[in-house]
């Protein structure tokens, strides 16, 4: 880990943020000699927009069969309660 000083970031703030960027390289920051914040690299999303999309379409498809199958008549507050009857 990289530790600077206010000083040098504020001199050389766009390089430090692209070494953060692309080298992925957490950076200290110290004022007087004290560590007062680190810079540290975002994780990507754990999820592209094309699968949370693909997902949302699997869950409206389950919703649709879940209501094709769905007696008649019956709240889901009585399904519940019937499940834990029995």
């Amino acid at each position: 880990m990289v530790t600077i000083g206010v000083r040098e970031l504020k001199d050389n703030l766009s390089s430090v943020l692209q070494r953060v960027r692309w080298e992925r390289e957490a950076v200290d920051i110290t004022h007087h000699g004290q560590t007062i914040a680190r810079l540290v690299p975002v994780e990507p999303p754990s999820s592209t927009t094309e699968e949370i999309e693909a997902l949302m379409t699997d869950l409206a498809t389950l919703a649709a069969e879940i209501g094709r199958q769905w007696p008649a008549g019956v709240s889901a507050v009585e399904a519940v309660a019937e499940g834990r009857r029995g």
